[in-house]
C-alpha cells in the first residue's frame, strides 16, 4: 500500500500474500485543495448488464400509459415501485440481427452485441464485440479489472446447442473481440478470490477455512497501518466495506459446508454454491456491489439464467422448467407461470438496486453513479421473436441519466440505439454501435 503525503490514490489497495483488496472512495482520497474546504471527489461512472432468459410474459410486464412517464407500475415490474425514480421502462426496442434458425443462441449473444453470430457448430464462431466490452476498452484500464463477467449456470458444453449454433452463443454474454467469448463466473468463491485474491497458495487457503480464518486477516497489518492515517468518517468507511467483504465470504464458506448434504446433484448448479437459487443470485449481486464499492471493476454482466433454461421454481409455485413454461401458446395457466419466474427475476433485481442505494459512494450512491441494463434478447418466447424485449434501464450516471420514464416506440426501435445511448451516459461518445440508427435521448438529463 502505498500513501501519499496529501491525498491517498483512488486505487489505495490493501495488499497481503496472494489478496489485494481495493478501497471505497473515501474523503481521504479527495485531492488537498487551496480553499479551506475539500470538495467532494468526482464519482466514477459504472456500467453493469443483466441478463434475463427467454423474454417475458409481456401483457404483465408492459407499463400502462403512453405519456411518457413511469406511472403505476406493470404487475412484473412492482418490485421497482420503490426505486420508480431511477428506473426507466423501454417499449418496443428490437434486435433485427438476432433473426435466424437459432433463436435461443442469437437472443443470448445479439443482446450486447447488435450483431448476427455465424451460424456453426465448431470453433469458427464469430459475432461482434460486445457493448460491455467496448466500455472496458475505454475505462476498463482505470481498475484492477477492466470487467467481470458472472452467470448463474456454470455450463461447458460444446457443439451444437441450437439449430446449428454452437453452445458458446448461449453460454457467454460478452465478447472481446468478434472471435473472443468470454468465460463466465457462476461460482461465488471463484468470483470472490477473482475480485480479492486467494490469500496465499490452495493448500494455505484450505487449512485457513479449517480455523475459519477469513480472506481480510491477510490484509491485517496492512489495515493497521492504513487506519492510523485515516479520520474516524474514512476508518468508519472502511470498516463498513470490509464487514461486507467478511459477510459475503462466510456465505459462500457456509455454502460451501453445506454443498455435501444436498441430497441430488443440480445439473445446472455448479458444485459449492447455495442450494437455493434466490441465495444464489443475492450472493452474486452482493458480490457485484462489492466489486463496484472496491473500485476494483466498473463494467460489469450478469446472466440471471441461460436461455433454454429448465431451471424449475418451485420456491415460486412453479414447480414446471421454464423452458417448456415459456412455449405458453397463449394458455392461461402457462402464462400466469411465466409472469410469475418474471416477476421473481425482476425482484431479484430490485435487491441488488436496493444495495447499490444503500451503499455511499462519494456524496451519492453506488446507484447514482452507475448505469444498469436489465432485459432480455427475446420478447415473446413462445414465437421466438426479437421483437418489443422487455428492457429497463436504471441508476443515475452521476447525473447524466434521466429516471422515472416509459419511452415507447409507435415503430420498432434498434436496441443498439439504447446501446449506443448508455455508453453516452457513461462518457463514451461514439458514432454509431451495430445497427444503430441514432440515440435515445428521452434517457438524458
Amino acid at each position: 500500500m502505498i500513501i501519499a503525503k496529501k491525498s491517498l490514490p483512488r486505487r489505495t489497495l490493501l495488499r497481503g500474500v496472494g489478496v489485494a483488496i481495493g478501497l471505497p472512495l473515501l474523503d481521504a482520497m479527495v485531492p488537498a485543495m487551496t480553499a479551506q474546504k475539500k470538495t467532494a471527489a468526482a464519482p466514477a461512472r459504472r456500467l453493469g448488464f443483466v441478463y434475463i432468459p427467454m423474454g417475458a410474459n409481456l401483457s404483465q410486464w408492459t407499463p400502462p400509459g403512453d405519456d411518457g412517464r413511469l406511472g403505476r407500475m406493470s404487475r412484473i415490474l412492482e418490485p421497482l415501485e420503490a426505486f420508480k425514480a431511477k428506473v426507466n421502462v423501454i417499449t418496443n426496442l428490437e434486435n433485427k440481427n438476432a433473426y435466424s434458425a437459432g433463436n435461443h443462441a442469437t437472443a443470448n449473444s445479439g443482446f450486447l452485441s447488435a450483431a448476427r453470430a455465424k451460424m456453426t457448430e465448431g470453433a469458427d464462431y464469430e459475432l461482434a464485440t460486445t457493448v460491455d466490452q467496448i466500455a472496458a476498452q475505454h475505462i476498463g484500464g482505470q481498475t484492477a479489472l477492466p470487467s467481470l463477467e458472472l452467470s448463474m449456470d456454470l455450463q461447458q458444453n460444446v457443439g451444437d446447442c441450437d439449430n446449428g449454433f454452437a453452445c458458446v452463443y448461449q453460454n457467454q454474454l460478452s465478447w472481446s473481440s468478434p472471435t473472443t467469448p468470454l468465460p463466465s463466473v457462476a461460482h461465488p468463491r471463484v468470483a470472490f478470490e477473482r475480485l480479492f485474491g486467494d490469500g496465499g497458495t490452495a493448500e494455505e487457503r484450505r487449512a485457513e477455512l479449517q480455523v475459519d480464518r477469513g480472506i481480510l486477516d491477510w490484509v491485517g497489518e496492512d489495515l493497521k497501518r492504513l487506519k492510523k492515517v485515516l479520520g474516524a468518517a474514512d476508518n468508519r468507511t472502511v470498516e463498513g466495506y470490509l464487514d461486507s467483504v467478511r459477510e459475503v465470504e462466510r456465505r459462500i464458506q457456509r455454502a460451501e459446508q453445506q454443498t455435501g448434504e444436498a441430497p441430488l446433484p443440480d445439473l445446472d448448479r455448479p458444485t459449492g454454491v447455495p442450494a437455493a437459487y434466490a441465495d444464489h443470485a443475492r450472493l452474486m449481486f452482493d458480490l457485484q456491489v462489492l466489486a463496484l464499492q472496491g473500485d476494483i471493476t466498473r463494467v460489469m454482466t450478469f446472466q440471471l439464467a441461460r436461455e433454454t433454461s429448465n431451471r424449475t421454481y418451485p420456491e415460486i409455485g412453479v414447480p414446471d422448467p421454464h423452458h417448456p413454461t415459456s412455449h405458453h401458446a397463449n394458455d392461461p395457466l402457462k402464462l400466469e407461470k411465466l409472469a410469475k419466474i418474471n416477476t421473481f427475476h425482476v425482484s431479484l433485481f430490485a435487491y441488488y438496486l436496493d444495495r447499490l442505494q444503500s451503499t455511499a459512494d462519494g456524496d451519492g450512491s453506488l446507484l447514482d453513479h452507475s448505469v444498469l441494463l436489465c432485459g432480455s434478447g427475446m420478447g415473446n418466447p413462445d414465437i421466438h421473436d426479437h421483437l418489443n424485449l422487455p428492457i429497463i434501464v436504471a441508476g443515475g450516471g452521476a447525473g447524466s441519466l434521466a429516471g422515472g420514464r416509459h419511452i415507447t416506440y409507435d415503430e420498432p426501435a434498434p436496441l443498439a440505439n439504447l446501446h449506443l445511448t448508455l455508453l453516452d451516459r457513461v462518457g463514451i461518445r461514439l458514432p454509431s454501435f451495430g445497427d444503430s440508427s441514432g440515440r435515445i435521448e428521452e434517457l438524458a438529463i
